[in-house]
């Protein structure tokens, strides 16, 4: 099975759960990362595990987890784990509810989430697993917004837009009079809110007269399919999706500039690289198989990111992540 294929299956639908543990229904071709981090040293390597983690959050980070499941199952198959993709902030409130192990997210906890977490006795931490370049893009056929200004981007999408901003020319009037197509995430994506805060000014603020779901895939199809239409999500999707698809670059003061994996990294693609996260429960993180699931994505985090095509942790970051993990351990007792 390919990344992208092992992808898609992981993002199919918002409510849709992964079971890893059989390798998505095909053969893995490209082997797992040999070997590394998939027991704690108490446990001692090559110890045989059995049991459940489950996952959920984030349909942007689901894809890297689903990979480090995978490859994770390759060397503990009696560890089954499920990733969901209900969307950041549905993710958190199941978390909260003590209804999963990890969560995926795509954005920061929330300060409301924090309070529903104590209220249930949650104790977390948060571990930053990669970076992304929110990506903006536009049909095939689109010839004219290779780059837009995030001015620009907020014209469009800002809640004053709604029912008023609907063709490309009043965009610019460079621009022909096609009719403007817009898809995005859902409300209860991190995506949605990252976007929202950085673009529109506030975190939410977004016209209501759009295409809106929590599966990328939707966003690819719209957009794919009418040649005014724009929408954003994750980089990696865009990747899966060059063959269909346009990435536009993004002008936020500074010059045109496109997302790819040296400007996240570099700090260069603005205002719309960001970190993604895992949360893992303090308590489930006393449990052997979950140490070693989360133990195994960190030791092996940059290949799985190269795997799933991800833009990877640098040095110090990939540094401070593995502190992060050992101090969540070591609290947890």
């Amino acid at each position: 099975m390919t990344s992208g294929q092992r992808r898609l299956s992981a993002v199919a639908t918002a409510a849709f759960v992964v079971a890893l543990s059989a390798a998505c229904g095909g053969t893995n071709t490209t082997k797992p990362p040999a070997g590394e981090g998939t027991a704690t040293a108490s446990q001692g390597a090559g110890a045989e595990l059995a049991g459940q983690v489950k996952v959920d959050g984030s349909s942007t980070v689901a894809p890297l987890t689903s990979a480090a499941a995978e490859f994770f199952s390759e060397q503990q198959p009696k560890v089954n784990v499920t990733v969901g993709t209900s969307g950041t902030g549905g993710g958190f409130e199941k978390f909260c509810n003590g209804e999963t192990d990890i969560s995926d997210a795509s954005r920061p906890i929330k300060d409301e989430e924090k309070t529903a977490c104590e209220g249930k006795g949650i104790k977390y931490g948060e571990l930053t697993v990669a970076t992304d370049a929110l990506t903006v893009v536009v049909n095939k056929d689109n010839t004219w917004a290779k780059c837009l200004t995030t001015a620009q981007l907020k014209k469009m999408w800002e809640p004053a837009a709604e029912g008023k901003i609907t063709s490309w020319k009043q965009v610019d009037p460079k621009f022909p009079d096609e009719p403007l197509k817009l898809f995005g995430a859902g409300t209860d994506s991190g995506t949605f809110d990252y976007f929202t805060d950085e673009i529109n000014g506030e975190e939410g603020a977004s016209r209501k007269d759009y295409s809106p779901s929590e599966d990328d895939n939707v966003t690819v199809q719209g957009v794919a399919g009418s040649k005014g239409g724009l929408g954003y999500f994750g980089f990696t999707y865009f990747e899966e999706n060059a063959a269909k698809l346009k990435a536009v670059e993004i002008d936020s003061g500074s010059g045109c500039v496109a997302p790819s994996v040296e400007t996240a990294q570099s700090g260069k693609y603005t205002p719309l690289s960001r970190p993604l996260f895992v949360y893992p429960s303090a308590a489930a993180v006393k449990r052997p198989e979950v140490a070693a699931f989360l133990d195994y994505y960190v030791t092996n985090v940059g290949k799985i990111a190269a795997d799933a095509k991800f833009i990877p942790l640098n040095s110090e970051q990939e540094g401070k992540l593995k502190t992060d993990l050992a101090t969540l351990k070591s609290q947890a007792g």
